[in-house]
């Protein structure tokens, strides 16, 4: 049976050394026998901002509900983004708040702290490029952006497990080195599938 990946790509620009490693992964899968789905932010068209928070409901655009369609199709979500200020880039955050809603990811249970996670049974990987050297991400800021992806966004929503493919730094890196880590990528799409 072909294993199912959503293949998000969270860099807002379709040029980007991002979109070379989403293209590598699914290269890798695909050529392993995976069907994967691509969701591309830089393609997309949808508003950000959840305007309202929770208080009032917004419609989802067309491009947010394939999205959606595609996340429940999926066995495994592959998230290619970078670190922006230690946290993912402004148009995935704002992705992961109009997508990952209530009823649709997590739903709180009535007179309850608790709450059902909608998205269990998939697994995912985070593959992130960084310009900080990989000890000063761990040491100083404490992974803070991988933690919030892995616990606070898909943990919350069920997704485990959830592996993180940190490539750093990106800044400064040679050429040859950015095609050993499309060549990682590459391979980790392929074992994935």
């Amino acid at each position: 049976m072909k294993s199912k990946i959503a293949l998000i790509t969270g860099h807002p620009d379709q040029l980007s050394y991002c979109a070379a490693l989403s293209a590598a992964y699914r290269e890798g899968a695909e050529s392993g026998g995976a069907e994967v789905r691509q969701i591309d932010l830089s393609q997309m068209s949808f508003n950000p901002s959840l305007a309202f928070g929770y208080r009032q409901r917004m419609e989802l655009e067309p491009d947010l509900l394939a999205a959606q369609e595609t996340i429940r199709w999926a066995e495994h979500l592959v998230f290619v983004y970078p670190i922006w200020w230690g946290n993912v880039p402004a148009v995935l955050k704002g992705f992961l708040d109009r997508t990952f809603l209530p009823g649709f990811a997590y739903r709180y249970r009535e007179n309850s702290p608790w709450w059902d996670k909608l998205l269990q049974g998939r697994s995912a990987r985070l593959i992130v490029t960084l310009d900080t050297p990989s000890i000063f991400n761990r040491l100083i800021y404490r992974r803070a952006g991988h933690r919030v992806m892995k616990h606070n966004v898909l943990g919350f929503c069920g997704v485990k497990p959830v592996h993180i493919t940190e490539l750093t730094p990106v800044r400064g890196s040679s050429p040859e080195q950015r095609e050993r880590w499309l060549s990682q990528v590459r391979k980790l799409g392929e074992k994935r599938a």
